[in-house]
């Protein structure tokens, strides 16, 4: 049947555990950053102090410098990437339980460390996920892989975003809410000791730090097109952080909504939205191919913005920020299904761990260092609705050089033709500290 041929691919074994995995993965990253936005901003922090604070992501764009440590050493239970999975899920467990301790109103600078320490151990979760993800699937299954791990992220973080605002405003309170995320992680880490091993004869570790190290950027920047598309992973993404960077702060603060009905309408349609926006692209992305589904999809991203432009001129509507949120939701899910397709494509097997982490935090760097700083200034230039139409003018670059590159990134739905872009390229054609 038509319909079974789509689902098929995500019943793989190796498929579905990567949904659980995938919100294990995303959970953290709410918690250090629309969340304790929204907390700090019920509690009367500063729109300055708010803005900088998402500088403690900083991990997830620095996570590529040790990288090369969960590359090269193999924990003494549950395999290479499983182990430190487990080790990461444990400890963040621990970590988020410590932030219940503290108010952003009294204790901002403690709350700020214990949260940078949140996002240094999920940025190492996402380094052994990553490789996990990329290594467990077969090449056929990495269109469904990476939407399903996508699906999971975005559910994480709208458990720990939407859901847990009205966890906090409504049952529990900040802290205990907090406490509760932290005893999650602990679930996840037996979830991860149920899920598969990869074939270890597919991915060998490297034989010693140097390599470890060096070798997988000596690879990846070999290439001819190497710099031009680290940009690419840089700006793809860029206007939608823009737009996403104080959205919960502007729709509590900015258009008057209460955190409750904001926790509401994220709970409930930015999952259906989320989860839409992740299964419909993976089917895509198999009928459309890569390069196509980025372009799409990007384009998608950027319009989606001017929903929260509606929204800032639009009378307080709760359908119409309800609409904003969802289109949000669906258009990022089908971008980031597609982009962590792209980064699995780019990656070579041999050093999996390493160049999926500079790639995925490359793309972060936006985020981090350029929406989270330069958002407020840019509000109080433009306003609330200025900044929104802004910031799909933000996006323009990402695609431009998308449609710079189509055609190596089109070569990568062709794998008799790898070799020619990089991931597949044989053990002799590798620096020789790697042989």
């Amino acid at each position: 049947m038509p319909i079974f041929n789509y689902i098929q691919p995500y019943l793989s074994r190796r498929v579905y555990p990567l949904l659980l995995l995938g919100v294990a993965s995303g959970l953290p990253l709410a918690l250090t950053g629309g969340t304790l936005q929204a907390w700090a901003t019920v509690e009367n922090v500063s729109l300055k102090e708010i803005g900088f604070l998402t500088l403690v992501g900083a991990a997830y764009t620095f996570k590529f410098l040790w990288a090369p440590f969960i590359d090269r050493f193999v924990p003494p239970f549950m395999g290479r990437r499983r182990g430190w999975m487990a080790i990461a899920q444990i400890a963040l467990g621990i970590t988020i339980g410590c932030m219940s301790l503290f108010s952003p109103s009294d204790n901002l600078f403690i709350l700020a460390l214990l949260a940078t320490a949140v996002a240094f151990l999920s940025a190492t979760q996402d380094i052994a996920f990553d490789a996990y993800s990329a290594e467990v699937l077969q090449p056929e299954e990495r269109a469904a892989g990476a939407a399903i791990r996508t699906l999971g992220y975005r559910i994480g973080m709208i458990v720990s975003g939407g859901l847990a605002l009205v966890i906090a405003s409504v049952w529990l309170g900040w802290a205990n809410m907090y406490l509760l995320m932290g005893l999650l992680m602990f679930g996840f880490a037996v979830l991860t000791w149920l899920a598969p091993e990869p074939d270890a004869t597919r991915v060998q570790p490297p034989r010693n730090i140097y390599d470890a190290f060096t070798v997988p950027f000596q690879e990846f920047f070999s290439r001819p097109e190497a710099w031009s598309i680290l940009a690419l992973i840089v700006f793809y993404k860029l206007g939608d952080a823009f737009a996403g960077a104080l959205s919960t702060t502007f729709l509590i603060r900015g258009a008057g909504f209460s955190p409750e009905v904001v926790g509401s309408v994220n709970k409930i349609l930015a999952v259906i939205a989320t989860i839409l926006g992740a299964l419909v692209g993976g089917s895509i992305m198999g009928k459309l191919g890569l390069y196509r589904s980025l372009m799409f999809f990007g384009i998608m991203q950027a319009v989606s913005n001017l929903a929260y432009w509606v929204v800032a001129i639009t009378p307080q509507s709760i359908p119409v920020m309800a609409l904003a949120v969802g289109l949000e939701n669906l258009c990022g899910g089908l971008g980031t299904a597609a982009f962590v397709a792209l980064l699995m494509a780019l990656c070579h097997q041999q050093f999996t761990a390493t160049q999926f982490a500079l790639l995925s935090a490359l793309s972060s760097v936006g985020r981090v260092f350029l929406a989270g700083p330069l958002t407020p200034p840019l509000v109080e230039a433009f306003g609330w609705p200025g900044f929104f139409v802004f910031t799909v003018f933000i996006a323009l670059p990402g695609l431009l050089l998308l449609w710079y590159r189509r055609k190596e990134l089109s070569r990568l739905d062709q794998p008799q033709q790898a070799d020619e872009v990089g991931p597949e390229t044989d053990e002799a054609d590798l620096p020789v500290a790697s042989r």
